[in-house]
């Protein structure tokens, strides 16, 4: 082995041990060290073989350009970045390292601290806490450290980051690019959109500029910055914007926002709380999750848009608190399988599958099965877009609301509610569930008193519940479950179960039905593919 090679097997060996240090899981430092396996090879790094092409500064004035264009984003941005170290008092309960690197709770839960709000996410979706980095403490301890990043948004010391990476902080030290370590306090949280806003006793700090996240579109180039790993502080990385209006990935609260912006740009764990900005170094967003099944980044990355940060924490910083918006309804988006079942000639907008009885979309006459189309004359593409536009609104705000109801449209003046945690929210945008047997896959039966005691439905939903549902069938294609009720089948109320089988056997085979299920207490429209080989009902 040379001496070169010896030098760089030592290092990786010094900072695997410092990771050790950081509490980072096993899994990574693995991964780093195979990655200084592969650049030393067998003690030299060799060049392409074949015919040199020569360089000059013509050829490569182009990636030249580029990294100079990247560098100065970056030295813009990189001031204002900062590290948020985190104290927190644990749940009292032991957390272990598993095989795979990846920290456990109780009963081998993985996740960041076994945190019970991974228990809520979709498989493979990984929430990067800050925290995620928890050396294991026995349950007389209750003392946690974790690490998450924030972005200065003005002089005087206000930080953005996640709710998630300051909940629970008894103590919160902040770094600053200048290696400067201040105490830092929690002015306030708001739990519905992830985000928290800290105060550091500071003055001339430099800060980030805000960006318009509206304008964002697919393949532009954007950075994140922050500490991956909790450990490699003031990191940046670059990438595209892979999507935007990303909808809410949260199973435990379908009244969380949506809008949620999709990167490339790799995000680890400890990035939580940093930046995502534009070219012009503005900031975009704030980066909260990604999904990955190694708990790592694995090529999608998600960020709250500036559109809902500033907002927010405009509201935290003049109030101390976040008054969302209300209208009490819950969506589904128009689809091109949806929208001839609404008399829609395209298919866009936001449909009403349930309205909360005495909430402002009821007084204001909404109804289920009205279309939204447009609010404040501007258009609404989808569910997502008008439940992040109310969510943003001060509640006493008169808006204006363009429905289509049984394919004519109408206007419908409300007045804004206020969301509150206990209550129901704006609008909710549920996954997809419905079916039945045969045909669909699923077999049902009357509602009675005892079925509805046993699935918690509420006596204001009637129709037919779901008891069995076939594996493979386009029931469960569509998310239907046990326990599930089915409301409407082609906009007609299901009324009994001889009834329900009725309409789906005199559907046309081949032809899709729209079914109104309420599933887990919400309900949603769910457009059903039949079985067309399967006609025993």
């Amino acid at each position: 082995m040379s001496a070169s090679t010896n030098q760089l097997v030592a290092k990786a060996k010094e900072v695997a041990a410092k990771a050790r240090k950081a509490a980072v899981p096993a899994a990574v430092v693995g991964a780093f060290l195979l990655g200084g396996a592969f650049f030393v090879g067998h003690g030299n790094v060799h060049a392409a073989s074949g015919g040199a092409v020569p360089m000059d500064d013509n050829s490569i004035s182009a990636l030249t350009s580029l990294d100079q264009a990247m560098e100065a984003v970056a030295s813009r941005v990189t001031p204002a970045v900062v590290n948020v170290a985190v104290t927190s008092r644990g749940n009292g309960e032991m957390e272990t390292e598993g095989e795979d690197g990846q920290m456990q709770g109780p009963g081998g839960q993985q996740g960041p601290g076994g945190q019970g709000q991974m228990q809520n996410l979709p498989p493979g979706l990984q929430q990067f806490f800050g925290p995620m980095f928890r050396t294991p403490r026995q349950q007389q301890q209750q003392i946690e450290h974790g690490v998450g990043s924030g972005i200065i948004i003005s002089p005087d010391g206000y930080i953005v980051t996640n709710d998630h990476v300051v909940d629970g902080a008894m103590q919160i030290k902040v770094t600053l690019n200048d290696r400067r370590v201040l105490n830092a306090k929690v002015v306030g949280v708001d739990k519905l959109t992830d985000l928290a806003v800290l105060k550091v006793d500071a003055s001339n700090l430099p800060t980030v500029v805000w960006g318009d996240s509206t304008k964002l579109m697919p393949g532009q180039t954007v950075l994140a910055f922050g500490s991956p790993f909790g450990y490699f502080q003031f990191s940046v990385t670059r990438g595209i914007v892979s999507a935007v209006d990303r909808p809410n990935p949260y199973s435990d609260d379908a009244r969380k926002p949506g809008g949620y912006i999709q990167t490339d740009a790799a995000i680890n764990p400890g990035n939580s709380g940093g930046p995502l900005v534009d070219a012009h170094g503005e900031l975009v967003g704030i980066n909260t999750f990604i999904i990955s099944n190694s708990g790592s980044f694995a090529g999608a990355g998600f960020a709250i848009p500036s559109q809902i940060v500033h907002a927010t924490a405009d509201q935290i910083i003049q109030h101390g608190k976040v008054e969302h918006g209300y209208l009490g309804i819950s969506m589904n988006d128009v689809t091109p399988a949806n929208a001839h079942f609404f008399n829609l000639q395209e298919a866009s907008g936001a449909i009403v599958a349930q309205v909360t009885p005495d909430s402002p979309a009821s007084r204001g006459g909404v109804k289920t099965g009205d279309v939204i189309a447009k609010l404040n004359s501007e258009k609404i593409v989808n569910s997502g877009a008008l439940q992040v536009a109310v969510s943003e609104m001060t509640p006493g705000t008169k808006i204006a609301l363009g429905v289509v109801r049984d394919g004519k449209p109408e206007t419908l003046n409300i007045t804004v509610g206020e969301f509150h945690a206990n209550g129901k929210q704006e609008a909710e945008n549920d996954g997809q569930s419905g079916q039945q047997k045969g045909k669909l896959g699923l077999a049902v039966a009357d509602l009675s008193a005892e079925s509805r005691q046993q699935a918690n439905v509420p006596d204001d939903v009637h129709g037919v519940i779901v008891e069995q549902v076939r594996p493979g069938s386009a029931a469960e294609d569509a998310g239907i479950q046990p326990g599930d009720v089915i409301i409407e089948v082609n906009r007609k109320p299901a009324q009994s179960a001889s009834q329900f089988v009725n309409e789906v056997h005199q559907n046309a085979d081949g032809k899709d039905l729209l079914l109104l299920v309420w599933s887990r207490g919400n309900a949603s429209y769910r457009t059903i593919h039949p079985d067309q080989n399967d006609q025993n009902g």
